[in-house]
């Protein structure tokens, strides 16, 4: 049984010219210890998608889904009180800008003991040794000390590395890294990669790995998912998928890593990803994509299985040589 499973995710964000579809038909199942990752360009919906599992939009937010399971619990049933003593102890996220994630105005002992009180119950003296033991399994030098900083009194990765203790605070059998190294310096995001994998293999943790950046994605995951204009557009093993993509979109994505440019000039994508005002008929890649023919411009393309996953296209590339 899948740790985590979801059908049909829907998020609808209501507008000032009506609303918006910023997820349309999400589909995930991640199984206990696995990483999954999800890729795509700004505006895709990976994000918006996992925020509104953790319930975590605002209200002009609507979440809808034909199944949201976690160990098998139907978390649509829920309420409120039963939801938070699986959000944030069994399920936890870590945010893109932990500059703005980490509350300015509590020191982040306070911001890391607050989730051990309220998931653990654990009393003062535990919760102190717990933050601290934290902070060092975080690579955090003289963890004790820094109980009592403020956010402000930290450089970009350390506060990402607070970030990252307070998720693993209650040990989540579920971790939700969602672009957790946008802010960093390259060094830095390098360090904070190993820190999340480390941390995932020694708890034996499931990982949902949010990121623009495929390299990451080839080195950590086991199987990802491609999301385009918040739809879901290819879903494969990573293997599979960095050898022979089935979505247009994946091919392009995959073609403007530098390591895989074969020309003097790096490959990109025409156009960018379609807003509320601007989506197409058909398929909504079809005004990006070379392949694109009338049957694209009109016809709503059907989920498609492609090898050992699913590609949203009309015409999947099938031979190994059309990725290229």
């Amino acid at each position: 049984m899948p740790l985590l499973s979801i059908r049909n995710l829907s998020v609808t964000f209501a507008t000032a010219s009506g609303p918006f579809k910023a997820v349309d038909g999400v589909d995930l199942a991640v199984e206990p210890g696995e990483v999954l990752g999800i890729v795509g360009e700004s505006g895709s919906g990976k994000s918006v998608a996992m925020l509104g599992l953790m319930g975590l939009l605002p209200p002009s937010a609507t979440v809808t889904a034909d199944e949201i399971a976690f160990e098998g619990r139907d978390m649509r049933a829920l309420g409120a009180r039963q939801r938070r003593k699986i959000i944030g102890k069994d399920v936890a996220m870590i945010f893109q800008e932990p500059m703005s994630s980490l509350n300015p105005c509590f020191t982040v002992g306070h911001q890391i003991k607050e989730s051990l009180k309220v998931h653990l119950g654990l009393d003062r003296s535990a919760r102190k040794t717990r933050a601290v033991e934290l902070l060092s399994q975080v690579g955090i030098p003289e963890p004790e000390r820094r109980l009592s900083a403020f956010p402000h009194q930290l450089s970009g990765g350390m506060s990402q590395r607070v970030m990252i203790a307070m998720a693993m605070a209650c040990n989540p059998k579920l971790l939700i890294a969602d672009e957790p190294t946008t802010a960093l310096d390259v060094t830095i995001q390098a360090q904070i990669l190993d820190l999340l994998v480390d941390l995932q293999k020694s708890q034996g943790m499931a990982m949902i790995l949010i990121t623009h950046d495929m390299g990451v994605v080839a080195e950590t995951a086991q199987r990802v998912v491609v999301q385009y204009a918040g739809q879901q557009v290819e879903r494969q093993k990573v293997s599979t998928l960095f050898d022979h993509p089935h979505h247009p979109y994946t091919a392009a994505l995959l073609s403007a890593i530098p390591e895989r440019a074969t020309g003097k000039r790096l490959p990109t994508i025409p156009g960018v990803v379609p807003g509320q005002g601007d989506r197409p008929n058909g398929c909504l890649f079809n005004p990006r994509c070379p392949r694109a023919d009338d049957r694209c411009r009109t016809i709503v393309p059907p989920r498609q299985p492609a090898s050992l996953g699913e590609a949203l296209c009309h015409y999947p590339l099938e031979a190994v040589g059309e990725a290229a």
